[in-house]
């Protein structure tokens, strides 16, 4: 495995003070339940738990450092079926209508022509597979998805609700939203000590203009990136290095993306005695990413939940989470 291959993006959740993570046999059994089977003839999609390992008959959950963390996988199955070849086999069936009965059919009939070519030429389809990974800090009652948008995050997350009893979950808030916390570091120079800014930026107007400035590879400590926070662009996003171990870049919404563990982490710490390479990679990568999700929350301010005056200390819950639905700046 690849040094950062088990996580490439992170989407954070707050797990809810009062769900009681089950005994792993039974999380197992539950999981196993929800297995991935690939899609039937007429499905346009499926998903389902695979082995994180990637073996077969392994277990749907791996258990990390004495089970504080807990690793799972989900697998979702895609039928490749473009609109134009859809919309070619309508017209040909409104073709043969057309001439059989001397009609063209109206808007409601080619509707269901649609919805019977679509079930026609499904079982040709070709199938793309992708994979998300999901994971559990336990003691700091985080859970984080691997997956390169909210809506994929937000599959995932639904049938992990629906498969584990009791479990809900919410977005992580900030006392600061990222965005406002990037232009004080760019425009300062000085972010936390333990996060340097490297050389990939986004910045975009607020206006109806949505003009966009992006730097790549450049430095970003000029008076030019200055300039333009000063005339009311505000970063999307960000590149960062933390503790010169991991780099990854910071998005407005608080998405974590292109996560990349520098040289000399996983060297370092090597594998432990007894361990195969993929229990060595999740103990690294839990290990780093649990340590570095902290310090990050910090540097927005701390936890806040909506409604509440301050940042929540040490992760502690004051009032009732919010649920998915809601609509504040997620972390």
């Amino acid at each position: 495995m690849d040094n950062g291959a088990m996580f490439k993006n992170l989407i954070v959740f707050r797990i809810a003070p009062e769900w009681t993570p089950p005994p792993l046999a039974g999380l197992d059994a539950e999981l196993a339940k929800a297995a991935f089977v690939p899609c039937g003839a007429s499905q346009p999609q499926s998903m389902g738990w695979v082995p994180p390992r990637g073996q077969a008959h392994s277990t749907y959950v791996e258990s990390v450092d004495g089970g504080r963390h807990w690793l799972l996988r989900l697998m979702v199955e895609r039928k490749m079926l473009p609109a134009s070849v859809v919309k070619r086999r309508v017209e040909e069936m409104a073709a043969q209508i057309e001439q059989a009965t001397g009609r063209k059919p109206g808007k409601k009939e080619r509707g269901e022509l649609k919805d019977q070519a679509t079930l026609e030429l499904l079982p040709m389809a070709f199938t793309r597979q992708s994979a998300l990974q999901l994971w559990l800090d336990l003691e700091q009652r985080l859970l984080c998805v691997d997956a390169g948008s909210a809506k994929a995050a937000d599959e995932a997350l639904s049938l992990l609700v629906r498969t584990l009893d009791g479990l809900a979950l919410a977005p992580l808030h900030t006392a600061q939203s990222p965005a406002q916390v990037m232009s004080d570091w760019l425009v300062s120079g000085e972010p936390p000590v333990v996060f340097s800014v490297d050389r990939e930026c986004e910045l975009k107007s607020a206006d109806e203009m949505k003009s966009v400035v992006r730097y790549a590879r450049h430095p970003l400590d000029i008076e030019e990136v200055r300039a333009h926070i000063a005339q009311g662009k505000r970063p999307t996003r960000l590149a960062l290095t933390w503790g010169g171990r991991v780099s990854f870049v910071l998005t407005e919404a608080g998405t974590l993306k292109k996560l990349d563990f520098l040289d000399g982490v996983f060297e370092s710490q090597g594998a432990p005695k007894g361990e195969d390479e993929f229990d060595a990679d999740a103990a690294i990568t839990t290990g780093e990413l649990g340590r570095l999700l902290p310090d990050l929350i910090d540097a927005l301010g701390g936890e806040q939940l909506p409604g509440s005056a301050a940042p929540v200390e040490g992760g502690a819950t004051a009032s009732p989470l919010p649920t998915l639905a809601d609509d504040g700046p997620p972390f």
